[in-house]
């Protein structure tokens, strides 16, 4: 232990990484769910957009999505309206630049910028003394960082990462080469791109002079706007640093890492089994099935099954803190 034999068992046309991360990503939400939004403004000068789900519940979940995503995207909401029946206020909080609206400053959001979830959980926990964190990819590896590379606020009780990338260098190689991933590749550069441009306009003093057409891999783009923005030396040096791979040992929570073995986007070493089962505050559950913050099944209509895991994780571990 803390290693998980899972229980997810598809139907048999689910039982594909492409199926699962594709469909997963048109599902929307049949559940209702109605989000309040506060900005939060940081001692940098910029915002945070947050969307609150409350009902006056003492205990709280911290939401992060996935690269490129927002609270509104179907998985959040999923996982809100899951949590929210399970009795927990809901924080979706949208990372700089993706509640809809450009962020201020010249600089993005990265998959190892844990200060601002940090600021997140320090919000919340002047109304909630009870947090769980939840994290679907970009965001997963983000809350673990999170979890290992310093103490975590004492409110947080538990957590859970859904789909997660901890391994950046090795993951955006495959990413970046495997022939399968190209539409996904071109999806995320869309929108990463499109940022960029608009922020060449705004501070072309800090913005690469030859613009960010012709760029066609992650790689490309973490060289020459991730990582300069944001105070690395290179990509190589922005993986390296950001990646939660090397904190998971330190995670002092009880903590589900769940990953798909047919994830399309994640490489060998994001199944890190000896950290798993060196650390007893670690559940490594790896499904053969899932894809990409997939998890879809089909008992009630077509929903995912990683909404209940989460909710069924949290409890037990949060009821024991509370009791």
């Amino acid at each position: 232990m803390p290693l998980v034999s899972s229980r997810f068992d598809p139907p048999a046309w689910l039982r594909n990484g492409h199926v699962q991360t594709i469909v997963g990503a048109l599902v929307r939400s049949r559940e209702a769910i109605t989000f309040r939004r506060e900005r939060l403004e940081l001692a940098d000068g910029d915002f945070l957009d947050l969307d609150w789900a409350q009902s006056s519940r003492d205990r709280l979940a911290i939401v992060s999505h996935g690269l490129e995503g927002r609270s509104t995207n179907g998985y959040i909401r999923g996982i809100a309206a899951a949590l929210a029946e399970d009795r927990w206020d809901v924080l979706a909080w949208n990372f700089r630049g993706c509640g809809g609206e450009p962020n201020r400053l010249p600089r993005f959001y990265h998959s190892g910028e844990t200060q601002d979830l940090a600021e997140v959980i320090r919000h919340g926990a002047r109304s909630y003394s009870t947090i769980a964190l939840v994290g679907f990819s970009l965001g997963g590896n983000v809350t673990l960082k999170y979890l290992g590379e310093t103490p975590s606020h004492p409110a947080v009780a538990a957590a859970v990462a859904i789909s997660v990338p901890v391994d950046l260098a090795a993951c955006a190689a495959i990413l970046d080469s495997r022939r399968g991933n190209r539409v996904y590749l071109r999806r995320f550069l869309k929108t990463l791109i499109a940022k960029a441009e608009a922020k060449a306009v705004r501070f072309p003093d800090q913005f690469d002079a030859g613009g960010p057409r012709g760029i066609c891999s992650i790689a490309e783009f973490d060289e020459r706007f991730t990582a300069p923005l944001h105070g690395f030396s290179s990509a190589a040096d922005y993986w390296a640093r950001s990646s939660a791979l090397q904190y998971l040992h330190r995670v002092a929570v009880p903590t589900l890492l769940l990953n798909a073995q047919d994830d399309p986007f994640l490489a060998p070493s994001c199944f890190p089994k000896a950290d798993a089962t060196a650390n007893r505050m670690l559940f490594l559950e790896t499904p053969r099935f899932g894809g990409h913050v997939g998890f879809l099944h089909v008992r009630k209509g077509l929903r995912r099954w990683s909404d209940a895991r989460a909710v069924q994780f949290l409890q037990s571990f949060v009821e024991r803190a509370e009791a």
